[in-house]
Order: C-alpha cells, then structure tokens, then sequence
C-alpha cells in the first residue's frame, strides 16, 4: 500500500486499524461488504475466435469510495486474478477518468456510489457451439471513507457458446458501453512537459481549439511521483492548444521519463457542459538553460539542411540555370567566377532574409502560416510560372534577355552578369520553399518560435548552405581544366537546360489547378500564351527598323501586362472549399479540427485527414499513417510515387490493417500548420504513423515521426512493429 504524504501517512494508519478490525467481506460474521462486486457481460453468448467486453461493477456504500489504477496519495486500485478456461486471454481494465477525492492534505484518485470497469476477452478459436463456459476470477480492493478496509470477493460468469453474431445483454451492455465512453480517448496530439525545480508544465497542442469553449482542464498523472496530486493545476486555453502546470511530485526520476495519464477537459456546448477523457503521453522538453548553445545548435542544423536541399527536387527549376552559369563562367578570370559566386551567395542570403521577415512578421500577426506558404497562393504560383517560363524561352532562344547590354562595354555587361547571378539566387530561394529537407524541420520549427533576430539567424544559416555548393564552386575552379573547350556544344547545352525549366511550368499549373479549379488553370494557360506571343513579337522585331520596332516593343509589353493581370484572377477564381466532415459551425474537442482538403489523392484508400477521424481510429485501437503533404512540394510528390503508391508498402498497409490518412495542406489551413507546429515543423513533407493500441491504452496517441525522404525500408519498418 502508497503512503506518500503526511495524509498518506495518517490515511495509512487509518487503513491500518480498519483493517484490524474487519474481516475480509467474505469471511463468516464479517459486516456487510462496502462494496458489492458482480461480472457483467456486453454479450449473451461467446463467439469462437472473437473479442467480447466483460466489466467488474463494484456499488459502492453512500460516503466511501474506491480507487483508479493511479490511487493517488494513498490507497490501491482494484485487482482480479483470473482463473480463465485454457485458450481465453484476458486484457487490461479500460479505466474511466477519475474524480479527485480530497483527504485532509491528501489527493485520492477514484471512484464512489458506481463503477463499472471494462475489461476485453478473447476466447479461443477452438471451441464448440452449444457448450457452456464460465470465467472465474477473485476481485480484490480497497475501500475508503474515513477508515479503510480490504475486500475481496469471488467472480463469476456463465456464457454459451454460439457461432452467430452474439445478442447483446440487455443488462450489461448499456452499462459497459457507459463505462467504455468514459474511458479515456487516445489522443491524437501530441504533448510535452517541462519541469523544473518547483513545477511541471504540460502542453498539449490542440489544433483548432476553441478557447472560449474550455471550462476547465485536470490531468491525472498514471503513476505516482511526476506532479503534487493535491496542489491546484493552473490551465489555460488558447487557439494553439492547452497548458497546465502544477507543482512538480516527490520522485526526481518521475520527470526524466515521458510522463503518462489521463488529460480530462470540460468543454461548454450549447449551454452544458461535456468532458473529453484523453490518454496522453507527455515527452520531456528541456528548457534552454543555454539559449546560445541552442541557436547555435539550430543553426548547424539548418546549415546541413540547406546543404541537403541542393539535392532536393524542390530546385529542379533552378539547376539548368546553375549549371549554364557555371560553365558560361567557367572561361572567364577566376576573379571574376568568384564575383559571380558572391552575387548568388547574396541574392540567396537575401531572399531567405525577405522570406523570413514576412513570415515571421505574418506569424507575429497572427497567421497561421509555416514554411513555402506563399505557394499556397494560386496568384504567386502562376506569376512563377511565367517567370520560369520566359526563363525557358530566353533559353530556348525564343528571346535573349538583356542581350541589348551587351555591346555597351565591359563594366556594364559584368554588372548585369553578376544581377542575374544575384536573380539565380533569388530563383533558387523561391523554388527551394515548397520542401524541407533532412535536418531542416527541426531547424525551422525552432526559428518560427524564437524572437526575430534569432529566427533570421536560423534562416540565414539555412540560406547560406543552400547557396555553399555553388559559392566553393566557384572560389576553388579546378573543376574548369574538366570542360570541353568553348564551341557549339555550349549553346546547345543552353538549349537543352530549357527543358527542365518547362517541366516546372507544367508542374505549376497542375498545382494551380489543385488550387484554384478549371477556372485559375485556363487564366494560367491563357497568360502562357500571352507570354509566348510577346516573346515572339520581341524576338522579331529586334532587326527591324526602328519605325516597326518601337510599336511591336510597346505592343509586347502589352501582352506581358495582360498576362500579369490574369495572375490574380487565377486566385480570384478557386473553387469553394470541399465539405467539412464535421459539419458546420467552428470545431469543438469532440470534433476538435476542419479536415485538410482531399484535393491531391495519394493512390486508393486513402482518406482525407480530419482531427475527429485520427480520434475515432485511435479510439478503435486501428493503425494510422498521416500523409502531410502539399501539391507544391515535389519531395511529397516523389515520396508519395515512389513509395507511398508502391505494391509492397500499399501490400504492407492492407496486411496489418493500417487507415492512412492525407492531410493536403496545397492550400491555406491554420489546422494543418498548427499540426505540423505541434511535431515541431513548419513545412511538409511531414509523415506520421500511429501503431494499433486499443482505447484508453496509456502512450497510445503518440505516433512515430517517420523520415522526410521515404523509403520502403522506413514505411515497412514502423508498421511490421504493429
């Protein structure tokens, strides 16, 4: 028996002389038992091979009560030590949520007047229709008043088998599926805690919450130790989720170790009042005792992440013109290869500082954005594509850009030489913010939580290693004795490096599609056009006289205006956004979050992600894998052909049973980047599995953060450990 407290103490001598006193309840001449006990089942009859519900109710005498698997300062939850038939396999109490039972100074965690305890069954494969089996057991407890006493008392229960689907109890069955509902919920956020020398805070990010909802919020730790069970727990809601922080417990290794329980919220609907039970598992989160050793830690990682972005698909757009500006660079002084180098470095370091700021300052403002968010604007995704596709042209020959300067001496065509090294930078920056690569979550996720200098530190770091493979190109040219000699070959390398860049166009408007609907695809295409004809126009008249040359410029610029106005009415023009699966109104714990739309499908199977279906899978103790992606991000794209779309994995998941869910976050969706911000990322790819565990299941919420560049290997890993 815990006795954990001077009311533990006083508590436990009180245990003591009740129990001196009184005889076990089933003992001859004992006083009636505090509790009387019986075995309920859900079902009349027993189905081979099948899982049934059975439940211990235990009436409890007005005034005492007994305890949760976590008694809290004192007392010990209730027992039973099965004597099943062979093949029967019983599982653990499903343990509705608790009250809080005060005892002097003392903290209590239990239950009084009624409790009914679920419990599942199993019965074995082999067994025959028509015999009768009964399940015994001896349930043994502690109850509780101003004295305590031990019971104990025999259980039994007598069912037939039967092949058909069984009739449910008319007795037991409302009762366990009361008790089941009170149960707690896994959840599917995930939860942190802090500790210090006088506190535990808890954090759990809720997605969506309404905070004006929240009456009030408890949580009832699983084991003895982490937190004071009698000191008051301090709550606050807001849009980001819930914290509570309560005085730290008495056992110094209770906090050094993820910290189970049971999160209980009261929540006012239509006028009442309604409580949620969620099992957590709260991870620790170090405090920054060191908050330079921390910036410096996410700077290096944001370093190896911009490094890792080099080989990322989300710069594909940009490697033509990397490589053309390398190899028309590569003949030239080594002086002059080092400026350019230089240029890009800074038109890199630039973009990601302007990219950063507006971010951050958005943020700040209270939007809910995270990393490549102006991809989800259809109007900047189609303003890209004409970039790249006039980019394309130039390459193709259709138009030389800038080619009037180069006639007009030296230091007038070096500085516009090193401007489009500088653009390339920006170019590159743009192209690489739909993805994030390895090291680079983590990185991110720190910067959007820090102060703005701090942040714009992570995000240079960031800026500077995607742009360091090009910049040691160019201080180190050794590379250049490797190349052919200057001749035809170069302009047909131009040419061919065009290609990649049209990709991208088409890519683009697919995404514009996703976004915007039929609609934003033809004002895109029509744009392209627009383009195209004033590249041709600017192309032909290059040679003509000057009375035909100013009109056909002024009329190419014309078309290159219209094209630009059709940009935003490709935004203008988005479709309305699919049903919500909760219905309407704004989200409540019960349906806590709008799903992401379902726009872009991942293959056959796959569901569109909502907060209310992740509960109601993770409450069915069903396997989930969460698909956190975006139509602008080709890392999700490749990741979801190549492997997601594989026979073996789509094999695996069907196997072990496993629900995937897409959350689509191609366009605007506060829930969705509040997700990605509660697993500590503010862009996707973000990839999640949770494993089966049935309702109630302590940790069971808490889902495995699988790797931003997929593998067969990684996906079929974490669900074979089902």
């Amino acid at each position: 028996m815990r006795m954990r407290s001077v009311g533990a103490v006083f508590a436990g001598l009180m245990l003591g002389a009740g129990a001196a006193s009184a005889a076990p309840a089933t003992s001859a001449g004992a006083e009636p038992p505090k509790v009387r006990v019986e075995l309920l089942s859900e079902v009349q009859s027993i189905v081979p091979g099948e899982t049934f519900w059975v439940a211990l109710r235990q009436q409890i005498a007005p005034g005492w009560h007994t305890y949760w698997m976590n008694p809290g300062d004192s007392g010990e939850p209730p027992r039973i030590e099965w004597a099943m038939p062979a093949g029967f396999s019983v599982g653990g109490i499903a343990w509705p949520h608790p009250e809080r039972i005060a005892v002097g100074p003392a903290m209590s965690y239990g239950y009084s007047r009624e409790v009914v305890l679920p419990i599942p069954v199993t019965a074995p494969r082999e067994l025959s229709a028509g015999t009768r089996i009964t399940l015994h057991g001896q349930a043994s407890w502690v109850v509780c008043e101003k004295t305590c006493i031990p019971e104990e008392a025999p259980i039994a229960l007598t069912l037939p088998v039967a092949t058909g689907p069984p009739p449910l109890d008319p007795r037991g069955a409302p009762l366990i599926a009361e008790a089941r509902r009170a149960a707690p919920t896994a959840s599917p956020w995930p939860a942190s805690f802090t500790a210090t020398a006088e506190t535990v805070t808890l954090t759990v990010a809720v997605p969506g919450l309404a905070p004006e909802r929240i009456v009030e919020a408890w949580f009832y730790p699983a084991r003895w130790g982490a937190i004071e069970h009698a000191a008051d727990q301090r709550s606050r809601a807001d849009a980001h989720g819930i914290t509570l922080t309560v005085a730290r417990g008495a056992l110094p290794e209770a906090v050094a170790a993820p910290i189970d329980g049971v999160l209980v919220v009261a929540e006012r609907l239509d006028g009442t009042v309604v409580r949620h039970a969620f099992s957590v598992r709260a991870e620790p989160r170090l405090l920054a005792a060191d908050p330079t050793r921390a910036l410096l830690s996410a700077m290096a990682l944001a370093l190896a992440g911009g490094l890792v972005l080099n080989l990322m698909p989300c710069v594909l757009p940009v490697l033509s013109v990397k490589a053309l500006g390398l190899v028309q660079h590569a003949g030239g002084r080594g002086a002059v290869l080092r400026w350019h180098g230089a240029a890009y470095t800074v038109g890199v370091l630039a973009s990601f500082a302007a990219v950063a700021g507006a971010l951050i300052a958005l943020r700040r403002g209270g939007e809910q954005l995270g990393w490549g968010f102006q991809l989800q604007s259809p109007v900047f995704v189609t303003l890209l594509a004409y970039v790249l596709f006039a980019m394309a042209l130039s390459l193709s020959g259709v138009i030389v850009l800038g080619g009037r300067l180069a006639g007009t001496g030296h230091a007038l065509g070096a500085r516009a030489g090193y401007a489009g090294s500088f653009f390339t930078g920006v170019l590159a920056t743009v192209a690489a913010t739909p993805c994030t690569a390895p090291f680079m979550g983590a990185a991110v996720g720190y910067a959007v939580t820090q102060p703005a200098t701090t942040a714009l530190l992570v995000f240079e770091a960031l800026g500077l290693g995607l742009a360091l493979p090009y910049l040691v190109l160019t201080l180190a040219p050794a590379w250049r004795r490797f190349l052919p000699p200057p001749g035809a070959w170069m302009a047909t390398l131009k040419q061919l490096l065009a290609f990649p860049l049209y990709a991208s166009v088409a890519w683009l408007v697919w995404v514009v599609s996703q976004q915007a609907g039929p609609r934003g695809v033809g004002a895109a295409l029509a744009g392209l056009v627009l383009l195209g004809a004033a590249a041709w126009l600017y192309g032909v008249s290059r040679n003509a006289r000057a009375a035909w040359r100013r009109p056909a410029t002024i009329a190419a610029m014309g078309l290159v205006t219209a094209a630009v106005a059709l940009g935003p009415l490709a935004g203008a023009t988005s479709p309305p956004p699919s049903a919500s699966l909760l219905g309407e109104g704004p989200p409540s714990l019960a349906s806590p979050a709008p799903p992401g739309s379902a726009s872009v499908a991942s293959g056959p199977g796959w569901e569109p992600f909502s907060v209310k279906r992740l509960t109601e899978l993770r409450a069915a103790g069903r396997p989930v894998f969460v698909n956190v992606t975006a139509a602008w991000c080709l890392t999700c794209l490749v990741n979801e052909r190549v492997t997601l779309r594989s026979r073996t994995v789509t094999a695996g998941f069907a196997r072990k049973g496993v629900v995937t869910l897409k959350a689509d976050w191609t366009k605007r969706d506060p829930t969705i980047t509040q997700m990605l911000g509660a697993f500590g990322r503010s862009g996707v790819p973000l990839y999640l599995f949770y494993s089966a565990g049935a309702a109630g299941g302590r940790g069971a919420g808490e889902p495995t953060v699988l790797p931003q560049i997929l593998s067969e290997g990684a996906v079929l890993a974490a669900i074979e450990r089902i």
